[in-house]
């Protein structure tokens, strides 16, 4: 059974995109994301940490905090937070393949100055985002795709949202994920490869400007527990303002099964 459960979401992991299945019950996940993004109109590169924790409360509804750090401003500063949650409401399992469907919702605060079009309450923007995933898993190939409608609000105390952007948009991703290694399994302990490929895309509700990102990753997981994901993001097409769209992702996560005390 644990080797099942070890196939069956090693490659469901996404980096960029969050998949309809949910980390194990009871169970606690600490994430550090950074991101290195080259600036499009100055030299330098926008650096970003985001520290996360995550706590699924049973096998159907999770919960996410994320913390938000920049070096815009020249240091390394502290610019706001966001709280995640999600609920699956749809489940339907086979012996070598399931099917996921969950809704979800984030808010975030954010006090740094607004200086792109683009809408991005992870790190960027105050605001809101709703929307629904779907993710099918098929032996060692998973596909998960979802939908959101994000608003963006004035970044308080100092910097209003601009009059001549749009202030929503909805959003759309396309994510597909393989295990390359092990070929066969006969330990959990076993590093799994997993390879995968994540397209990221935006359209600003007002006015239609658009953008398309694709990611490619390469993740490691050690000991069904440490995971280590490297990816390079790259702007495909874009209508929009954006300020520094490329750039690399470096993620380190580790869960703690089993937190909950035995009563």
């Amino acid at each position: 059974m644990v080797l099942l459960f070890h196939v069956s979401i090693a490659q469901e992991l996404f980096l960029v995109t969050d998949p309809a299945s949910n980390v194990p019950a009871n169970s606690l996940g600490v994430n550090v994301q950074q991101l290195l993004f080259k600036e499009e109109f100055k030299s330098g590169y926008n650096y970003h940490l985001m520290p996360e924790v995550t706590y699924e409360l049973n096998k159907n509804i999770m919960f996410r905090a994320t913390a938000f750090a920049s070096n815009r401003g020249n240091n390394l500063i502290t610019e706001g937070g966001s709280f995640y949650t999600k609920y699956r409401f749809y489940s339907s399992d086979d012996l070598n393949s399931h099917f996921r469907l969950a809704a979800f919702g984030r808010y975030s605060f954010n006090n740094s100055d607004i200086h792109q079009e683009q809408i991005e309450i992870m790190g960027h923007n105050s605001g809101f985002e709703t929307g629904i995933v779907a993710t099918k898993l098929i032996k060692k190939l998973a596909i998960s795709s979802s939908v959101s409608f994000e608003k963006a609000f004035d970044n308080k105390p100092n910097y209003s949202f601009p009059d001549n952007f749009g202030n929503d948009a909805t959003n759309y991703t396309l994510s597909f994920g393989k295990l390359m290694y092990p070929r066969v399994y006969t330990s959990y302990k076993q590093t799994n490869i997993n390879i995968m490929l994540e397209f990221v895309g935006q359209t600003i509700n007002d006015n239609g400007k658009s953008y398309l990102d694709v990611v490619p990753v390469v993740q490691f997981i050690f000991n069904s527990q440490a995971r280590l994901d490297l990816a390079y993001r790259h702007e495909l097409l874009s209508s929009m303002l954006r300020t520094a769209p490329n750039g690399i992702y470096l993620n380190l996560y580790y869960t703690f099964f089993s937190i909950k005390k035995s009563r």
